[in-house]
C-alpha cells in the first residue's frame, strides 16, 4: 500500500520563491501543503500543475474561543474561494489563533469545558461548511512544550477527541507527528487509535524539526504500521531540510522523506 506524499512549500527550498518551490516539489513528483495563501498569485499556483492537498483554511478567531470563533467561520468563508482554485482537498484549522512564530496570540493554560463545547459548535458549522463545498476542515493538533506555549485543547488526544465528538465527514484530524512525539509519544499507538478520524498526516524529526532520519522518531516503523491500518491517504513533510535552505539540500531532504515511506 502507497502513500500521497506532500510537502509544506513554506518549510524548504527557502532560497526561492514560493511559486518555484511549488514547481520543485511538483516536479519531484510530490503533493503540495500551503500555509497563508493570502499575498500569493493564487491563478499562478493553480497554473503550476500542482496538487494541493492542504492550506490554512483560517486567518483570525480561535475554534475554541467563544469570544471570537465566528472569526474563524467568517475567515473560512473568505479562503474558500481560494481552496476551490486551487483544487485544495482539506484546510486546516488550531485550537487557537497563532501569531508570530507560532505563538498563542491569547495564551491560555487552563482548559475548561466551555472552550470545550465552543469548540465542538464551531468545528459543526466548519463542517457544513465544508460540505457546501466539498472541502474538509482538518484540526491540527500541536505541541505547547516548545512551539505552542499557551494553546488550549491542543494535544493529540484533545484535537482526536473534538473531532470524534463533532462526528462529521467533513472535519478530521491533522494528525501531527512531530508536534504528538514533543507532546505525548507513543506514536504507532496513536496513528492506530486514530485509525479513520485521521484526514492528513504531517511529519518532520525530532529534535530540530528536520526531514525523516535526522532525529529520533522511527518514520519507518510507523509507515508499516499505517500501512498495516490501512491508511492510504496523505503524508505532509512540514519540515525544513537539515541542510539549510539551498536547492540541494532542498532535494535531500525530499528524498529522505520518500525513502522513509516507501
Amino acid at each position: 500500500m502507497s502513500f500521497r506524499l506532500a510537502v509544506c512549500a513554506e518549510m524548504v527550498y527557502g532560497e526561492l520563491p514560493l511559486i518555484d518551490r511549488v514547481r520543485r516539489i511538483h516536479d519531484h513528483g510530490f503533493d503540495v501543503e500551503l500555509w497563508d495563501t493570502r499575498g500569493q498569485d493564487i491563478p499562478a499556483l493553480a497554473a503550476t500543475g500542482a496538487r494541493f492537498s492542504s492550506m490554512s483554511g483560517y486567518f483570525g478567531g480561535s475554534v475554541v474561543d467563544p469570544s471570537n470563533a465566528h472569526e474563524v467561520l467568517a475567515s473560512a468563508e473568505k479562503l474558500i474561494p481560494t481552496a476551490l482554485e486551487l483544487g485544495v482537498e482539506r484546510m486546516v484549522v488550531h485550537p487557537a489563533e497563532l501569531g508570530e512564530g507560532g505563538r498563542a496570540v491569547r495564551p491560555t493554560h487552563r482548559s475548561t469545558g466551555e472552550m470545550w463545547l465552543t469548540g465542538l459548535r464551531t468545528l459543526e458549522k466548519l463542517g457544513a461548511l465544508g460540505e457546501q463545498h466539498g472541502i474538509t476542515f482538518a484540526l491540527e493538533n500541536l505541541n505547547t512544550t516548545l512551539d505552542h506555549p499557551g494553546i488550549p485543547l491542543a494535544r493529540a488526544k484533545d484535537t482526536l477527541a473534538l473531532v470524534r465528538a463533532v462526528d462529521h465527514p467533513n472535519v478530521k484530524m491533522m494528525l501531527d507527528l512531530y508536534h504528538a512525539q514533543i507532546g505525548e509519544g507513543n506514536l504507532i499507538e496513536l496513528v492506530r487509535a486514530a485509525g479513520p478520524d485521521i484526514g492528513e498526516i504531517q511529519v518532520a524529526d525530532v529534535p530540530g524539526r528536520f526531514e525523516p532520519g535526522t532525529g529520533e522518531i522511527n518514520y519507518p516503523a510507523i509507515a508499516k504500521a499505517l500501512r498495516d491500518a490501512g491508511y492510504a491517504g496523505v503524508i505532509g513533510m512540514e519540515a525544513g531540510a537539515i541542510g539549510g535552505q539551498g536547492v540541494e539540500a532542498g532535494d535531500a531532504a525530499l528524498s529522505a522523506f520518500r525513502a522513509a515511506f516507501a
